[in-house]
């Protein structure tokens, strides 16, 4: 994996150095409460992959400008924003592996955080100066927050449907992909032409990553930051699932299922269709559904012409599908 990261970061690493001190600097408040929130957020700052994608598509497609960076920055803060909120609507208490925000304060200052970095989120893409990539944030705020409104409504919906899960993925996952490198490409004055190819390319990494996220929910791994069949505690069925209960006459399992979604399954319901789910072929038809993705996004890239640049995507690619947390 460190290989893959390597690969991603050479080409852009003066422009990752510039991206953090901007993100930084965003982050500075003079309120106590917020500090401590933000220097918790700040422990478990990940690896960047949406600021490095973006970055990687705004160099492709000409160059990396401020409008880069800040474009880089709003959306790193848009995700972190949500990823607060989401926590609080899901009553989860971590969030890969550290408490969450939620847990170590409480609700009232999880919310308060979050539409703070929402806010600042605004103020960094307002310095863009580009109303293109203004609307591109725009969007994906709407975007968020309808594909949680559409997870959560699809709770009684007691059909197990791969159409509406691809919907809710679109919206909650794929969309922050596709808009970093949608305003990546704006950010470097691209024909429209290149934006939604760049957009496409995206879309088919974000799919990538939340099957991806969907697969490690049957495994138990500290690493990875979540128990076995979190998601089903929280009524969701992700792909594996939904294709052995559409695929296997089994009456016990779909009534399982039809609990799982309603809040009422126990612990050891979930493990029992958990281990329906892995023994029935689940893993592997998520596995390959995430194949197709993988490889309609590696054919869109083969459009960039810079071999650095080819190599670095195609990195960045095999490090969401291949990743071990």
């Amino acid at each position: 994996m460190d290989y893959y990261l390597s690969r991603i970061k050479t080409p852009i690493s003066d422009e990752l150095e510039d991206f953090r001190r901007v993100f930084d600097a965003s982050l500075s408040s003079s309120n106590p409460l917020l500090q401590s929130v933000i220097a918790h957020i700040r422990q478990r700052s990940g690896k960047m992959m949406r600021p490095m994608l973006l970055l990687l598509t705004a160099k492709a497609c000409g160059g990396v400008t401020a409008a880069s960076g800040h474009a880089a920055v709003s959306l790193e803060l848009l995700h972190t924003a949500s990823l607060v909120h989401d926590d609080v609507v899901d009553e989860s208490d971590e969030r890969r592996g550290q408490l969450s925000v939620n847990a170590v304060f409480n609700n009232k200052v999880a919310v308060l955080a979050g539409d703070y970095l929402l806010a600042t989120a605004l103020v960094q893409v307002e310095q863009t100066h580009n109303h293109d990539i203004i609307e591109v944030v725009a969007k994906l705020g709407q975007d968020l927050a309808e594909g949680e409104l559409l997870q959560l409504s699809n709770v009684d919906n007691l059909d197990f449907s791969e159409e509406v899960y691809f919907d809710v993925i679109r919206k909650k996952t794929a969309a922050l992909f596709a808009a970093c490198t949608k305003a990546g490409a704006l950010s470097a004055g691209a024909s429209s032409e290149v934006v939604e190819r760049a957009r496409l390319v995206g879309e088919n990494i974000g799919i990538c990553f939340q099957i991806k996220d969907d697969i490690f929910d049957y495994y138990d791994s500290p690493e990875i930051g979540k128990p076995t069949g979190n998601d089903m505690h929280e009524g969701k069925l992700t792909l594996p699932a939904l294709f052995v209960l559409n695929n296997m006459d089994d009456p016990l399992m779909r009534d399982l299922a039809v609990r799982v979604k309603r809040g009422t399954a126990s612990a050891d319901d979930i493990k029992k269709l958990v281990q329906f789910t892995k023994d029935h072929g689940g893993i592997a038809y998520a596995s390959c559904v995430m194949a197709e993705y993988r490889i309609r996004a590696l054919e869109l890239l083969d459009a960039v012409p810079d071999a650095a640049l080819r190599r670095a995507f195609t990195a960045y690619v095999n490090y969401v599908v291949e990743r071990d947390r």
